[in-house]
């Protein structure tokens, strides 16, 4: 017999179909309500009711639901279950039946929760109980009362583990979205930063987070950035990448269009900048936009080291980045087309290692790439504890054991080793992984057309990155600017007070009344700390002499 295989989403559309039950919904019985709540999370066992007694000497029952793995316990025992059984006697002293609006006397007088309001939809009643939340039931009322209890176990804010620095803050984004918000508002307190939430995914309802700087982010661009957010429909958002995937501009590149970062002064500082940062519940990795290409060269660190070491630590990074990408292509190039290019005592060295190997350079280029990619990968999935052992012993007896075999020359061996340190001097992961893909096309490039190969590759490259958009930002935009003034923060990283419109120190240091001169012709710094004679010929007395 045929059967015909079906996918997961064919199967779900025919499942929702086929079911035509009417959608569960609050009652006045609280009976009814508790086994509708029940029912719709499957009986599951982690699901809490706690059933009290309100009123005096004919009670009104209530119920407190709640998703023991989720909700806070301390928050749910004492301010809301303690304040339902320790606080009724203010309205039942005199009262013989109950008032004629217990939910509002409860919110009013006698739950003690710092958050609490009034619901009656159920599928926003349920997505409370879902995220954490407590619902009070009533009998008698068809609403819900939500106390904010979300808690459950949160990881610590610790150091980040993708883009460490020696210098400048140590914490780090978390999972919790609450968590990394208050991050960013620690250190931008301005009344202008603005907080946007909205849930994405059908099936999962993920909280996301949105923030900005009003009159310094583009308003054009927060709008495009909402509504690109909103347009998602899919089922399941469990990680910003899939945010990444969603809204960005081409998918078909190899460059990230979109920055991602585990550190909150990063975050700030884009702020500061007039950019959108977009966090996601559950992973500590936050979306910044719009993205340049000399963004993913910066680290945290330029700016927390002096101007001086920053350019440094830049023009490594991008010296780094050219021998990623054409390192062992232009081996190739020299040692298959251009002999004439390499100095004669070098060449014939060059040409007595090759003496012995079967393979050609560009084969014996793919094969150590391939082979270093494999180690790269292996080190990564490994257990942390002997991953790093795996990957540096296996690249020192794969190195050694092909040079002796006579299978890959000793040159070829350092070139894929400098190449592979290289890509790990960029600071952004997934630039460098671009870096990787692209090199692989120069690869068969330099091994069929030589330079001419790599020249070609070069014009199409910066062609393609030329006509990238990040949310209508060129991708290139720093270099193609004519001004000089968009290059202050680029390759290079000037001064703060030339980055930003202000005083250089010496104008700071005019203006202030305690630096002036003591001697003609010479500023001291120390004049604050030097009681100044009438007489500038002599030198200040000492502390505690006689006039």
């Amino acid at each position: 017999m045929d059967t015909k295989r079906r996918t997961g989403r064919q199967l779900k559309s025919a499942n929702s179909a086929g079911s035509g039950s009417r959608a569960p919904m609050l009652s006045e019985v609280l009976a009814e309500s508790i086994e509708n709540i029940q029912g719709e999370l499957g009986y599951s066992p982690d699901l809490k009711v706690r059933k009290v007694d309100l009123g005096g000497e004919r009670p009104v029952q209530a119920a407190a639901v709640h998703l023991s793995g989720l909700a806070d316990k301390t928050s749910v025992n004492e301010f809301v279950v303690g304040s339902l059984l320790l606080n009724t006697d203010a309205w039942t002293q005199g009262h013989d039946d109950s008032p004629p609006d217990l939910p509002a006397l409860l919110l009013s007088r006698i739950l003690e929760i710092g958050e609490a309001e009034v619901q009656e939809d159920w599928n926003d009643i349920m997505l409370a109980v879902l995220s954490g939340d407590t619902a009070i039931l009533i009998e008698g009322y068809t609403l819900a009362i939500i106390c904010e209890t979300r808690g459950g176990e949160t990881r610590s804010v610790e150091e980040s583990s993708s883009q460490m620095v020696v210098r400048g803050p140590k914490d780090g984004f978390v999972e919790a979205v609450g968590t990394n918000v208050s991050l960013i508002r620690r250190r931008i307190k301005s009344s202008r930063l603005r907080l946007e939430f909205m849930k994405l995914g059908t099936e999962t309802k993920t909280h996301v987070a949105m923030m900005y700087l009003k009159e310094i982010a583009s308003e054009d661009l927060v709008e495009e950035v909402r509504e690109r957010l909103n347009r998602i429909a899919n089922d399941e958002v469990l990680e910003s990448g899939y945010l990444e995937e969603l809204i960005q501009d081409k998918t078909f590149t190899p460059f990230p269009t979109i920055y991602n970062t585990e550190r909150p002064d990063v975050a700030a500082g884009n702020l500061l900048e007039g950019r959108v940062v977009v966090i996601v519940d559950g992973t500590p990795f936050v979306l910044i936009l719009p993205a340049v290409f000399t963004q993913f060269f910066q680290s945290a660190e330029d700016y927390a080291q002096r101007f001086d070491i920053a350019i440094l630590m830049r023009i490594v990074r991008y010296v780094s980045f050219i021998v990623l990408l054409l390192g062992p292509s232009v081996y190739i190039a020299f040692t298959t087309y251009h002999y004439e290019m390499i100095p004669t005592t070098l060449l014939i060295n060059l040409l007595s290692q090759r003496e012995n190997v079967p393979f050609p350079a560009f084969v014996e280029a793919l094969l150590m790439e391939g082979a270093f990619e494999i180690l790269r990968e292996a080190g990564v999935r490994m257990p942390r504890a002997i991953g790093q052992t795996v990957s540096v012993v296996g690249a020192l007896i794969l190195g050694s054991a092909v040079v002796e075999a006579g299978i890959i020359t000793p040159i070829m061996v350092i070139v894929i080793a400098l190449t592979g340190i290289a890509s790990f001097a960029i600071p952004a992961y997934n630039m460098a992984i671009a870096g990787r893909i692209i090199r692989f096309a120069f690869l068969l490039l330099a091994g069929m057309f030589g330079f001419y190969g790599i020249t070609l590759g070069l014009i199409v490259l910066v062609a393609h990155m030329n006509s990238l958009r990040s949310f209508g930002l060129p991708y290139l935009s720093p270099f193609v600017s004519l001004s000089m003034m968009d290059k202050r923060d680029t390759i290079l990283r000037l001064p703060v007070w030339l980055l930003e419109p202000g005083q250089s120190p010496q104008q700071m240091r005019d203006e202030m009344p305690e630096f002036k001169r003591v001697t003609s012709g010479h500023e001291s710094e120390l004049a604050p700390l030097i009681k100044k004679n009438e007489d500038r010929g002599k030198r200040p007395k000492g502390e505690g002499e006689a006039e």
